[in-house]
């Protein structure tokens, strides 16, 4: 029995170590890529300003004394609302005096028409010469004239009148107010202004170096506050200046946005994703291995037989943080690499690819 028990133990020992060997040499499950030959793009943060559609330095069409003012600083307003009104105390009375003179120019022309009618009637017998009858027609056609130059000088008092009131052209927030009750203002000064806050758009100074680069397709996010990614917002390019700033080697970008809640004069950044012009090979950031020192490696899937193998490969890649990642060394277009399964690979390492 002692001499089985001897026996057994080696049996064992080489039985327990022979397992660990079988379990090294077992293919790795891993998944791989294809190297691809792709347009790379990059992610370009820009500085920009919302400005409202609409903005307006407002000032009276004539010249007189502010009586009122309806509005102050911060008012929100609609299309038509008044915000100013002048003393228009003389321009209402001249229109009661236009307004007379157009009544007496019709009784004017309605006499002189009776008489007119009269006189054609006697013509017929005789009773009135035909030269009193053209004196008639004539006056008839002077005082027709005359109502109408009256009835225009209504339309113009008016006119006048009405120019004694500024309105409101558009909905949106009372930004300045630049006069008081009791100043004689004149057309051009500027005594209110006004600053529509339904539209907005976004101008962002863009450097000169990417203008080719740039179109109306390209894809643009807007971020009120710098650090929520919470608060990005879809935005269109609608404009692109090509006029540079010769200081700043820029050119102004233009974006339509339609989000609520923001207000004019709001800071933004902007993130463009512009399109690379040479197509590059391309990996998953995932498959990529990096040392102590930064060097950077991949896993490279080669077939050795009727098996596949681990073969580790020093690449070089473009800084960023994009994925996949552009490679400019190492790597060519059909290369498979590991990108899942990786991280315990060694060289030599059979292969199983799953999914």
């Amino acid at each position: 029995m002692a001499l089985l028990s001897g026996l057994a133990r080696p049996f064992c020992v080489l039985g327990m170590t022979l397992f660990p060997l079988l379990a090294l040499a077992a293919p790795q499950p891993v998944t791989l890529e294809t190297v691809s030959l792709q347009r790379p793009t990059e992610t370009l943060l820009v500085n920009g300003t919302l400005v409202a559609n609409q903005s307006a330095r407002l000032s009276t069409s004539v010249s007189g004394l502010v009586s009122a003012l309806h509005v102050d600083i911060g008012d929100r307003v609609q299309a038509g609302t008044p915000l100013l009104e002048l003393d228009s105390e003389l321009n209402r009375l001249a229109l009661q005096q236009a307004r007379a003179s157009y009544r007496q120019q019709q009784a004017t022309l309605a006499d002189t028409r009776r008489q007119l009618d009269e006189a054609s009637s006697l013509i017929a017998k005789r009773s009135i010469a035909a030269s009193e009858v053209r004196s008639l027609e004539s006056q008839v056609q002077v005082a027709e004239a005359a109502l109408a130059a009256s009835q225009s000088e209504v339309a113009r008092q008016q006119a006048l009148l009405e120019r004694h009131t500024l309105n409101a052209p558009f909905e949106g927030v009372v930004s300045a107010k630049l006069t008081e009750i009791g100043e004689w203002v004149t057309p051009g000064t500027a005594v209110l202004e006004l600053v529509g806050t339904e539209n907005l758009h976004a101008d962002f100074a863009i450097p000169q170096r990417y203008f080719p680069r740039i179109n109306r397709e390209t894809p643009l996010t807007v971020t009120p506050e710098a650090g929520r990614q919470e608060a990005r917002i879809e935005a269109r390019v609608a404009a692109i200046v090509p006029v540079n700033d010769p200081m700043a080697r820029t050119f102004i970008l233009r974006a339509e946005i339609s989000e609520s809640g923001l207000i004019p004069g709001m800071a933004l950044q902007g993130s463009l994703l512009l399109q690379g012009e040479d197509e590059q090979p391309m990996v998953a950031r995932d498959a990529l291995l990096r040392d102590a020192q930064g060097n950077v490696s991949v896993w490279l899937a080669e077939k050795q037989g009727d098996d596949m193998v681990a073969r580790r490969k020093s690449i070089r890649v473009a800084e960023g943080q994009s994925d996949p990642v552009v490679v400019l060394e190492g790597l060519s277009a059909g290369d498979r690499v590991v990108v899942r399964g990786n991280e315990g690979l060694q060289d030599g390492d059979a292969l199983q690819v799953v999914r």
